[in-house]
């Protein structure tokens, strides 16, 4: 009698799996082209997206955060006046405008009567001294497991009516002496979201590596949610 090969078909699985898990990008940029190929192709319809589900891979040289792609148009100016931003720990766009000249539309329409958003990742990041934290718990214990900035919080639902944050989690391992991060996201726009999230965490990582006096490593971003709006497919 024949059995099932339930175990073979496990085991693929598994193995798709992995394979998955271990997908590598020397930067940013690949990252980017690769993803917004894989999404016009094979992206489900999901609300006014075409979006992928648990997508997670690796930036190898986090550092290289520009993306060169010329449909995106990406500017470098807009991203170094959003970390300038992020920096101030102040969660009102009317710092941003000062900034950068000009308070860009999508931040407006996610502000509340009086211009305060909660998706200024810098303000989050700095609330209880989150990174002062992440720093000392490295320092002292260099395989620690605590090293991690929340940001996403179910439980400030009722704030959260016109601005969720995108990002549930940082989180900080030092490993071979290296500094490596990944960023855990609830949804994640290509498009918008990534190629300006990823320059704001890269430049994070390189902080805190500086703050540590080591070498920068990795960093693993995981989306439950990539897509794009259906005006960018």
């Amino acid at each position: 009698m024949v059995q099932p090969q339930y175990g073979y078909k496990c085991m693929s699985s598994i193995n798709i799996t992995i394979t998955n898990m271990r997908r590598k990008f020397k930067n940013a940029d690949e990252a980017y082209n690769y993803f917004l190929n894989e999404i016009r192709i094979n992206g489900v319809e999901f609300g006014d997206t075409k979006a992928l589900f648990n997508v997670g891979f690796t930036l190898e040289n986090p550092e290289q955060n520009y993306i060169v792609n010329e449909e995106r148009n990406w500017k470098l100016r807009y991203a170094e006046a959003e970390w300038e931003w992020y920096l101030s720990g102040d969660p009102n766009i009317e710092k941003l405008g000062k900034i950068y000249g000009k308070i860009p539309e999508i931040w407006q329409r996610m502000a509340d009567s009086k211009g305060y958003v909660n998706s200024n990742y810098g303000w989050q990041w700095q609330r209880y001294d989150q990174i002062d934290y992440v720093v000392a718990k490295l320092k002292n214990v260099k395989d620690t497991r605590h090293a991690a900035i929340s940001i996403y919080d179910a439980k400030e639902h009722r704030s959260y009516s016109k601005d969720t944050p995108c990002t549930y989690a940082i989180q900080f391992t030092i490993l071979n002496n290296r500094l490596n991060m990944a960023v855990l996201m609830r949804s994640n726009d290509l498009w918008y979201g990534f190629c300006n999230d990823q320059y704001q965490f890269s430049r994070l990582q390189i902080m805190i590596a500086e703050r540590l006096n080591i070498e920068i490593g990795e960093y693993y971003h995981y989306a439950h949610n990539l897509h794009l709006y259906n005006n960018k497919i």
